[in-house]
């Protein structure tokens, strides 16, 4: 009876409390160091949030364990809309078929706010490898199963199943090299000791650019606005597409009323010139979403990256 009644008091209380919201600070965890690829796109919209919500939006990082100490937090939070969370496609969808004990359930500890940006894959490769394209990788992986080698930035990262995923559609064989991090996978790669890597523009573009890297492909379905001369994987090997979504995401319980707010200020503050062009600068584009859009989104990853990760074997247990 006690538990019934303290529901319908929630239940009754959310719209009052949703009407002031919010009226204070709003914490949102960033699950990974100040400074890296995660801080810098949730940065990117802390100042127009703040404005649209009338109340400070301040990062929180609680970085370790590759984004599960900060995610199982926000997991714990309470649902009062005063702590959300930035997540992306490893805490909150990779992680739930690399570990077999979580502290925290994917889809059941949260619910979606909304997506905030599409990161994709550069498929890089150093100019002294002489590999010229997508299809000249797949050619030489095919004519010497032990002639290629990629890189990631560690066992369980995107770009470690990305790859996989790509070697697997590609029907060749590739060796895996993890590293600690991205910034020994990207020298390796550059020195031409690693045959390809899959890297995001905000690690690798300015290499791109310089010509220490050569970008073999882009990860989208077809080729990026911001790379129009950029093939797209998808061109050499149809049906390959691969994004890394970062979005927002708060405890499960927190009134829809509340969701709905933040929804809009993260939609209208996407739409704000200043996002887009710092967005654009990092090689990325803003893509906002319904939460019903952003949860399908996430149970689909969910089922689509547990596939790869059964047939590679991948455990991090």
């Amino acid at each position: 009876m006690r538990a019934l009644v303290l529901l319908l008091a929630v239940l009754f209380a959310s719209p009052v409390l949703a009407q002031g919201y919010p009226e204070r600070t709003i914490r949102m965890i960033v699950p990974y160091p100040a400074g890296g690829s995660t801080d810098i796109l949730a940065r990117a919209i802390l100042q127009p949030l703040t404005e649209i919500l009338g109340k400070p939006v301040i990062i929180d990082n609680k970085s370790g364990a590759g984004g599960i100490i900060g995610t199982t937090e926000a997991a714990r939070a309470a649902p009062d809309g005063y702590t959300i969370v930035f997540g992306n496609l490893g805490p909150n969808a990779l992680n739930a078929s690399l570990y077999k004990k979580l502290a925290y359930d994917p889809v059941r500890d949260f619910v979606p706010i909304s997506k905030v940006v599409d990161v994709p894959f550069l498929l890089v490769t150093a100019p002294s490898t002489g590999i010229k394209s997508v299809a000249d990788l797949i050619e030489r992986g095919k004519k010497d199963p032990t002639a290629l080698t990629y890189a990631s930035v560690g066992l369980g990262s995107a770009s470690h199943v990305t790859a996989e995923l790509f070697r697997r559609h590609a029907g060749i064989e590739m060796r895996h090299i993890p590293y600690r991090g991205g910034a020994p996978a990207t020298t390796d790669t550059v020195a031409g000791q690693i045959s390809a890597y899959f890297i995001t523009p905000l690690e690798g573009l300015g290499q791109v650019q310089s010509g220490s890297l050569k970008s073999l492909g882009i990860s989208t379905a077809s080729r990026s606005p911001l790379f129009p001369d950029m093939p797209a994987i998808n061109e050499a090997l149809p049906g390959f597409q691969v994004v890394v979504w970062f979005g927002v995401l708060a405890p499960a319980g927190t009134p829809p009323e509340i969701v709905a707010k933040l929804n809009d200020a993260i939609v209208r503050a996407l739409a704000t010139r200043s996002v887009q062009e710092t967005l654009s600068k990092l090689g990325v584009e803003p893509k906002s979403s319904t939460p019903e859009e952003f949860a399908a989104t996430i149970r689909a990853d969910i089922d689509k990256w547990a596939k790869v990760v059964k047939e590679a074997n991948i455990t991090l247990e």
